[in-house]
This record gives structure tokens, sequence and C-alpha cells, in this order.
């Protein structure tokens, strides 16, 4: 039997290339999710440079438009933009399928090549064994990895962090600020009341002085 998969080495080595290539593109995609999901438990303290750099964001059009209207919307295209070197990880995601029909086709092709050539069934049986095989091994590691419930649960716990801690957070924050602004304001107005109630003092002495030098000198002239 394994003479039989060998039969067709080309074929066999390039179908299981592009079949573990698909496979290990929906792993990583798989444990970068995971660990995204692990970092938004810990939003507050995480180091991750695309959360902190979603947060600077998310700030910052809170500042310029004192409310983000769509948080959800904010959030979908921060997980577009999600990355793996240059390549957003929608992209190496629909290359995993892509990897596995050129699989299957080449599979196919090895089969048609086969039959054209008049070999036997079972010379041709290892071309549909490993198309099979392929195919159940993907979904089963699909389903296990089971990315769509991971993205789902990466966009819910962000949208929960904006909405529900960050924003929170930043309100709070304003609060405070104009609390603290008013004294703030008010301090000047105090300090230049004090200083212009210290100059008309000043200037009373200076007119108490020139009545008292009148007194003198009227009482020496008379």
């Amino acid at each position: 039997m394994p003479a039989l998969f060998f039969q067709h080495k080309n074929f066999m080595i390039g179908i299981l290339a592009l079949l573990s290539c698909s496979i290990i593109c929906q792993i990583v995609i798989g444990v970068i999710y995971h660990r995204l999901i692990w970092e938004t438990e810990h939003m507050s303290t995480t180091t991750n440079k695309a959360l902190q750099q979603l947060k600077l964001k998310f700030s910052g059009c809170r500042k310029i438009n004192d409310k983000v209207s769509n948080v959800s919307v904010f959030v979908d295209k921060f997980m577009s933009q999600i990355r793996i070197g240059r390549i957003p990880l929608s992209i190496l995601r629909h290359l995993s399928g892509q990897l596995m029909l050129l699989a299957v086709l080449v599979a196919g092709i090895g089969a048609c090549l086969g039959i054209i050539h008049n070999e036997s069934f079972f010379s041709i049986a290892p071309f549909y064994v490993v198309s099979f095989l392929g195919l159940y091994c993907y979904f089963a590691i699909s389903s296990l990895i089971d990315i769509p419930g991971k993205v789902n649960v990466l966009r819910i716990n962000l949208v929960d962090y904006l909405e529900n801690h960050l924003a929170t957070r930043l309100d709070q924050t304003e609060m405070d600020m104009q609390l603290i602004k008013p004294e703030q304001n008010t301090k000047p107005e105090s300090h230049l009341s004090d200083k212009m109630s210290n100059d008309d003092s000043s200037l009373s002495f200076s007119r108490d002085e020139i009545k008292e030098l009148e007194s003198l000198l009227q009482e020496f002239l008379l």
C-alpha cells in the first residue's frame, strides 16, 4: 500500500505540502486570536502594541469628538487591520482555504492523468484517499480552532472594554478636570484682587502722607 502512494511521488509531495501549509495557517490564526483574547481580559496592563494603539486612538477620538457614536464599527475596523508581519489575518485565512482547494485540485489532476494513462484503480486510489483525509483534517482542525468563535469573543471583549471601562474613565477624568479648572481660574483672580487692594492701600497711605505734609507746611507758613 505505501508503494502506491509513492508511485506518484511528485504529486503526493505537492498535495501534502499544500495541505500542511493550509493547516498551519489555520493554527497560526487561532493562536494569534487566542493571545489577543487573553490580552483583552487584561487591557489595563496589556503590553500588546496593537491594543495599546487602539486605546490611544479611542482616547484621541473621544477628545476630538467628545464621543464615539459607533464603537462596534470602530472595533471592526481595528480587527480588520490585525496583521502578522505585513500580512492581514483576513488574507491569511483566505489563503488557508485556497491552499486546501489547490491541494484537492492537484489530486484531481493526478487522478485524471492516471486515468488518461490507463492506470488501474488502485494506482489512482491514493489521490482520492489523500484528498478525503486532507479535507477531513482541515475541517476537523478548523472546528477545533473555531476562528469565527474567537473573532466574536475578541470583538465582544473589545467593545465591552471601550464602552464600559475606558469611556467611563475618560468621562470621570473630564469631570475631574472641570472641577479643577474653576479653582485654577479663581486663583489668578484672587491674586489680582489682592494685588489691587495692596495697590489701593499703598495709594491711600501716600495720600495721608501728603495731607500731613500739607498741614505741616500750613503751620510752618502761619
